[in-house]
């Protein structure tokens, strides 16, 4: 494990303090997603709640996109359903900063970088964090790509939470990890996002190689989709990411089946 999470080099880092406190407690972090809209409007408010009451530490709120590229065709469906009700940025921190009236657990924009542009950035920082969001995760937006967006972005009172996937080269992760804020989002497998039968034999030691080059922590996601990958998982990372099995609970059974979904995840996590 790491030594510490420090607050890295940058002045805000609302994820810090939380990771610091669950790892002090060898507690590892389940972080659920979901689409906001899905599987309509009216059922984001109460997927949040049960998210919040089945044990989710950190919760990944996805933004709809038309475009969706590094998500599978599960949370592309789910956007494109949400996009076909009228969901848009505004309404998804609508949305944020009323599950923040009534609960506390971080929330992490997930999102790509047309929404953010379209609204502007400057107005997109100050509408989330008033909303109450924690951090920012920017799939489109690579370590380098433009380094005054970035730079605006880590500035900023949010966590700029970065990806690190397994072709990523040593060198590569270094300068992400030096760069990333909240924790670092490991992608467990190539492709796109979507739950899997197994999960990659060598993630153990994948997660580890990237341990020996931050300090940040580190989640994984990307093919979870049962308590024992969450468990499995959980061994080896400070943060579990579920996101398209999520979705297939809700498809199954609705809420109260995501719900359950959920809660065996988490026991699945604090029994590993």
């Amino acid at each position: 494990m790491a030594s510490g999470f420090p607050i890295t080099s940058f002045e805000v880092d609302p994820l810090a303090a939380p990771f610091a406190d669950w790892r002090a407690r060898g507690h590892v972090a389940l972080i659920p997603y979901v689409t906001a809209g899905y599987p309509d409007p009216g059922a984001t408010a109460d997927l949040l709640d049960r998210l919040a009451a089945a044990g989710a530490d950190v919760i990944e709120l996805g933004v709809p996109f038309s475009d969706p590229v590094a998500d599978g065709p599960t949370i592309q469906r789910a956007s494109q359903r949400a996009l076909e009700h009228g969901v848009a940025l505004p309404w998804v921190l609508d949305q944020l900063a009323a599950f923040r009236r009534r609960h506390a657990t971080p929330v992490v924009l997930f999102t790509y970088l047309n929404p953010v542009l379209a609204m502007g950035v400057d107005q997109f920082v100050e509408a989330a964090a008033e909303a109450g969001a924690q951090g920012v995760l920017l799939t489109d937006l690579p370590v380098g790509s433009d380094p005054e967006l970035e730079a605006a972005f880590e500035r900023a009172p949010l966590a700029l939470v970065r990806l690190v996937a397994p072709t990523t080269p040593a060198e590569r992760a270094r300068e992400i990890a030096a760069r990333a804020q909240g924790f670092i989002y490991y992608i467990s497998r190539t492709g796109v996002t979507g739950a899997r039968a197994e999960l990659p034999p060598e993630l153990a030691a994948e997660v580890e190689a990237l341990r020996e080059v931050t300090s940040v922590p580190v989640a994984v996601g990307f093919g979870i989709s049962s308590p024992e990958h969450a468990a499995a998982v959980a061994r080896v990372a400070d943060g579990v990411v579920v996101g398209s099995a999520v979705i297939d609970a809700i498809d199954r059974g609705g809420p109260e089946a995501m719900q359950r979904f959920i809660a065996s995840l988490r026991r699945a996590i604090d029994e590993r």
